[in-house]
């Protein structure tokens, strides 16, 4: 514990969200779970690394050399090759490029994925919420629950397969070799294609995010136009929700995170356009 935490001296803090996301002075970036109770599913993350390094797979390395994942003071940390000494986001062409070699992909039952249940993973959510207010409570919980039969009754037309599962633009990075990569590899799943589209559509059509030539873009590069779907608006709504949830678990952490998320769920009350919203 005590070298762990010295090896972290003067490293730089890259990300605050699900993980504490560190850099080393080495090219060496440091992933510490936020959840205690994490284990199995960073055990995952780490098989799924492996097995798209042995597929070729653009995607972020986990270190060979050191035990993966490590638990330290009860945190669970991973160790992982930075892409390059400073962060540069790829494009939406490339995301929807590695997105479409992705879909094509067939795991192996080795890798002991999980199907994906939006429903479920927004109620643990909802459950954690501990620091907001309960009308603000109730009225999420209420949101979700009319989405959620709303969900039932989609028809997916996409297959079902391994997603990425938080699949946007602040997800794939530039590697100091020039090409695009995939990072944060904790939620492979197995689910229905359009959820790994439907970051994109929303940071285009409900956020501005996107410009309309980048989503288009998105599109030509990936082959099929979510927004056409019957289904998107139903999609999108919860995608959005799930957002705004993970965010008001952090409300107790930061102001920006309690101010974010006061704009959002005021936005959600009133239906009021949602490209006031920061990214976080």
């Amino acid at each position: 514990m005590r070298g762990f935490r010295a090896g972290l001296v003067g490293a730089e803090l890259v990300r605050l969200g699900s993980h504490a996301v560190y850099r080393l002075g080495a090219p060496v970036i440091v992933r510490i779970a936020r959840d205690p109770d994490s284990l199995e599913e960073m055990e995952r993350a780490v098989r799924v690394a492996r097995w798209l390094e042995s597929e070729d797979f653009p995607a972020t390395r986990v270190l060979a050399e050191v035990p993966q994942p490590s638990v330290v003071g009860g945190r669970v940390v991973t160790f992982w090759e930075s892409a390059q000494e400073r962060e540069e986001y790829a494009t939406v062409e490339e995301l929807a490029d590695l997105l479409r070699r992705l879909h094509w992909l067939e795991e192996p039952e080795s890798l002991g994925l999980p199907y994906f249940d939006p429903v479920a993973k927004l109620w643990k959510g909802l459950e954690s919420l501990d620091a907001v207010a309960e009308d603000d409570r109730k009225f999420l919980e209420e949101r979700a629950g009319k989405l959620a039969k709303e969900y039932d009754r989609l028809d997916f037309v996409l297959p079902f397969g391994l997603i990425h599962g938080d699949a946007n633009i602040g997800n794939v990075l530039r590697h100091r070799d020039g090409h695009a990569i995939m990072i944060d590899l904790d939620d492979f799943t197995l689910a229905p294609r359009e959820w790994d589209l439907v970051l994109t559509a929303i940071f285009y059509d409900r956020f501005g995010w996107h410009t309309r030539s980048e989503y288009e873009a998105f599109v030509y590069r990936y082959g099929f136009d979510l927004m056409n779907w019957p289904g998107y608006s139903v999609l999108a709504d919860l995608r959005e929700l799930m957002m705004v949830v993970w965010l008001g678990q952090q409300v107790s952490a930061s102001t920006k995170s309690a101010e974010e998320f006061a704009r959002r769920i005021n936005s959600l009350r009133a239906g009021n356009d949602r490209r006031d919203w920061k990214p976080f």
